[in-house]
């Protein structure tokens, strides 16, 4: 069942309008022409991608996809759609984190503006996409990291309504070429939130100083000074605590894409490991035939597919957000955490597999090996995201509330929304429908109606024995607490899709499968957590419970999976 997995070979949105398609096709057509001999080579030369920069400026890639219809002038193909740019991220992904990173860079330097009522800023930023440049986001620090409480940003003002810029920012992407650099700092002589203020550089004025790329990879990311740099009152785009507020809610749309590009890597590296693995020959058998090899295929195809239909359910939610409707800011970090993690443990199983072709120069593994640990670790690390999660876990579990269902959303709508989000604060207050109705929809899954067991577990976990007021102050505890709570949210949205879209109900089983056996995991590092009490130890033996197992099941995953080999190979 191919069309589970992306395949470039018969891609087609039919659900997107004309000119999507064509900016979907055109790119994966560039890809496949260059082939991957290129591909891998030029990633192992840490040759910087300007060919593909190229390409989107020649199609208008990032214009197209990223200006919002206010800043659009009429063009009707213009517009931020959600549905189109995780399209496009796992695309990018597929073909290497080289590619998606100066997309997703140029999203997160664009949150500032588009999020500005600074119509210059705008006109600016519009312009910048439409001549095919890049945008860079300038938030974190050598010193601080991505503390905004402590940037040493400093605007001085000028005397003439305007402010001298000094300081540097570290790890910033595509800052050796955009055009629009988004900067975070703060006003000499102002105290505390009144001072922060976002404004708008250029990477190629004489004041705006490279320092030098920090990694050493074929992606830009920039160390870049600021020396005594004129801002004006049309490169200010918020000032205040409006401008925390901008920082974090652009991460909130950025961060968002990192689980598309890490599903992206692993369906490419997926294709590659299982096309190898089923063709060699080992003691006189596939290397396929052994037992211990499918169950690490079926259980990295059963992760993927569960990723994938999280992930997109998710987009759902972006779309159809609303000040009454905040329940995208749960599932936001779930994807970035969780999804990016199980992207990881999908390459480390299919690595595990190939051995030693996953170190080869010419294999697209080696590059899907090393960029994939990248992902869980940008825009927050799982730790962060996992205590953003933990916020939200009382009225998720206990006070569910009535919404309108959220319908799947491929209509080509602009989502303005998230450009309009508000303060960044109150998310102990979003409210959530019942969480257990995707589960009673599929009680008659035998592995889902044994996690189900599980989830309502740990609803009574939290009512008989919660954490104590010290153990809430012990986030080695919270994390692992977090890791539980986040994998009832991560099912609920993967039963939502399911029903949406029909996907096979073995498969779900053996989803859900990699579920329960998680599920126990958790509960035993639980248990062994310094300060758990005498009861939480006894409810996590009792939470550890064995999938459901079907031997008639877990053959026709296989035969999902075997019929994948051979079925796209990147051309030489």
């Amino acid at each position: 069942m191919t069309s589970l997995l992306f395949n470039p070979s018969d891609y087609d949105p039919r659900h997107f309008d004309a000119e999507t398609r064509r900016l979907l096709r055109a790119t994966i057509d560039w890809f496949e022409q260059r082939g991957k001999r290129t591909l891998v080579e030029k990633y192992h030369a840490k040759e910087f991608h300007a060919d593909f920069l190229e390409f989107a400026a020649k199609e208008n890639l990032f214009a197209t996809l990223l200006t919002p219809a206010a800043d659009a002038k009429g063009d009707p193909d213009k517009r931020w759609d959600t549905a189109r740019v995780a399209a496009l991220s796992e695309i990018l992904g597929f073909y290497g984190l080289s590619y998606w990173y100066p997309w997703q860079v140029t999203i997160l330097g664009l949150g500032p503006v588009w999020q500005s009522a600074n119509p210059a800023a705008r006109e600016r930023a519009a312009k910048l996409l439409a001549d095919g440049g890049v945008c860079a986001f300038g938030l974190s620090e050598k010193d601080h990291g991505a503390d905004i409480y402590a940037t040493d940003m400093v605007l001085t003002p000028d005397g003439e309504g305007g402010y001298r810029a000094t300081g540097g920012k570290y790890y910033i992407g595509n800052g050796n070429v955009a055009g629009v650099v988004s900067v975070f700092g703060r006003i000499e002589g102002v105290e505390g939130p009144d001072a922060y203020v976002f404004f708008v550089a250029d990477s190629r004025h004489e004041n705006y100083h490279l320092v030098k790329n920090v990694v050493p990879s074929q992606i830009f990311v920039s160390e870049f000074r600021l020396e005594d740099y004129p801002v004006t009152a049309d490169d200010i785009l918020h000032t205040g605590p409006a401008a925390f507020d901008a920082a974090l809610n652009t991460v909130n749309v950025g961060k968002f894409n990192l689980c598309f590009g890490g599903i992206g890597i692993a369906e490419h590296a997926f294709y590659e490991a299982i096309t190898h693995a089923h063709n060699r020959i080992l003691y006189g058998h596939p290397v396929t035939d052994f037992p211990h090899v499918k169950a690490q295929f079926v259980d990295a195809y059963a992760r993927l597919v569960g990723s994938k239909l999280f992930c997109d359910r998710a987009v759902d939610y972006f779309r159809s957000a609303n000040p009454d409707d905040r329940r995208y800011l749960l599932f936001n970090p779930v994807t970035k955490m969780k999804a990016t993690t199980e992207a990881e443990k999908i390459i480390a199983l299919l690595t595990e597999v190939v051995a030693a072709k996953s170190f080869e120069a010419d294999s697209y593994l080696t590059v899907a090996a090393t960029d994939i640990r990248g992902l869980p670790k940008l825009e927050g690390t799982v730790a962060v995201n996992l205590a953003l999660i933990l916020k939200f876990m009382p009225n998720y579990l206990f006070a569910p509330t009535e919404y309108p269902p959220v319908p799947t959303r491929h209509d080509a709508a602009d989502d303005e929304f998230l450009f309009r989000q508000g303060p960044a604060r109150g998310l102990g207050k979003v409210q959530f429908h019942d969480w257990r109705e995707a589960y009673r929809t599929f009680v008659h899954v035998p592995n889902v109606e044994r996690f189900a067991l599980q989830a309502e577990g740990l609803a009574e976990l939290l009512m008989t024995a919660p954490p104590s007021a010290e153990q809430q102050k012990d986030l080695d505890f919270l994390l692992t607490l977090g890791e539980l709570f986040t994998l009832v949210v991560y099912g609920q949205l993967i039963l939502e899709q399911a029903e949406l879209t029909g996907v096979d109900p073995l498969v779900l089983d053996q989803i859900f499968d990699t579920f329960v056996r998680d599920f126990s995991g958790y509960a035993v590092a639980l248990h062994g957590k310094p300060s758990t009490t005498l009861p939480q130890q006894q409810w996590a033996v009792g939470q550890i419970r064995k999938p459901v197992v079907d031997a008639e099941r877990f053959a026709h995953v296989w035969s999902q999976v075997e019929s994948l080999s051979g079925a796209y190979e990147m051309r030489p």
